[in-house]
């Protein structure tokens, strides 16, 4: 059962919260506590019907307000919370393409993990808030194999909930031969089938691929192919294995060996609080040994930290 940590708000009064919004961003300091209150305790539906409140009661736009009177991680939580999800998932392709850097993970965890609607919905979205192609950015902007793989994942076209088992074994020989040749034809099959077969299907293609090669396919990738193109088909196979798993694992490594990378932890947060959040959380716990809620809190600080906590929403064992 997939679960998250954000639900709508019962006896949900848009025209109240923006009005309290309202108050906490115009006073003379800002009462950021409200903030937190409000936009980590209503779903994001109901934080769009505030923003449409917000417009008509103050003719002002929520978001621009939230931008210029905060800073810092906090605004980028605050300011996060406000998009809709394939919004938000644009707006954080675009900046990973676009920033001074490239932020491969982010492409990572976003292409890797969303449905062909989620993908389908995105590219709209980002074609309407940056009037560009995302596959044509994604096409200038990376190169190479994981350039491949990552255009190949955003046309969304992964085939959804058919299984075919008499090719299982067929696939997963390809993939073993692509881990020892390494030719630029066998990677490009290696990611074709990793980006293009069902969730089902590639299940089976594991299994058959640990009896063929004695070896589970997450070890032989990591062997075989190194850089970002590595990260990316390990990325793939974690998420066809369990997601929540998945983004547990990207949680631990952006609080514990980057010295916390504020970005890939706020960005998870937000995209999965409705999704599978709780489920997240207890991988977490079961394969690290602390809570998520723990960590946060051993790492950031003041608001950005009660923000950040209030989404992942903890158990009084978690503190």
């Amino acid at each position: 059962q997939i679960r998250g940590t954000i639900f709508p708000a019962p006896n949900f009064n848009p025209i109240m919260d923006a009005q309290l919004l309202g108050g906490a961003l115009q006073g003379i300091s800002c009462e950021k506590d409200v903030l937190i209150d409000i936009l980590t305790q209503r779903c994001n539906s109901q934080r769009l019907m505030i923003a449409e409140a917000y417009r008509d009661v103050y003719s002002r736009d929520l978001i621009t307000d939230l931008n210029e009177n905060l800073s810092h991680h906090f605004k980028e939580v605050m300011v996060g919370l406000m998009y809709p999800p394939p919004s938000y998932d644009a707006h954080e392709l675009w900046h990973a393409l676009k920033g001074v850097d490239i932020e491969e993970n982010c492409l990572i965890d976003i292409l890797a993990s969303r449905s062909n609607t989620e993908i389908f919905q995105m590219k709209e979205a980002y074609l309407m808030q940056y009037n560009n192609d995302l596959q044509q950015d994604i096409d200038s902007e990376t190169s190479g194999h994981f350039r491949d793989t990552l255009m190949n994942l955003a046309q969304g076209t992964r085939m959804e909930g058919y299984a075919d088992p008499s090719t299982a074994a067929q696939d997963a020989m390809v993939l073993w031969e692509a881990c020892q040749q390494k030719t630029g034809e066998h990677k490009n099959m290696l990611q074709m089938i990793l980006c293009n077969k069902s969730y089902q299907q590639l299940w089976m293609v594991f299994q058959e691929f640990q009896n063929i090669s004695g070896q589970d396919i997450v070890d032989a990738i990591n062997e075989c192919y190194d850089g970002y193109f590595q990260e990316i088909l390990v990325a793939i196979v974690l998420c066809v294995r369990d997601k929540p798993s998945y983004f547990a694992y990207r949680l631990y490594n952006a609080i514990h060996d980057f010295g916390f990378h504020n970005k890939t932890v706020i960005r998870i947060l937000i995209a999965r609080s409705e999704i599978d959040l709780m489920n997240i959380r207890q991988r977490y716990k079961e394969r690290y040994g602390k809570s998520l809620f723990h960590d946060i809190k051993h790492f950031a600080s003041g608001h950005y930290e009660s923000a950040l906590l209030a989404i992942c929403a903890g158990d009084a064992e978690d503190y």
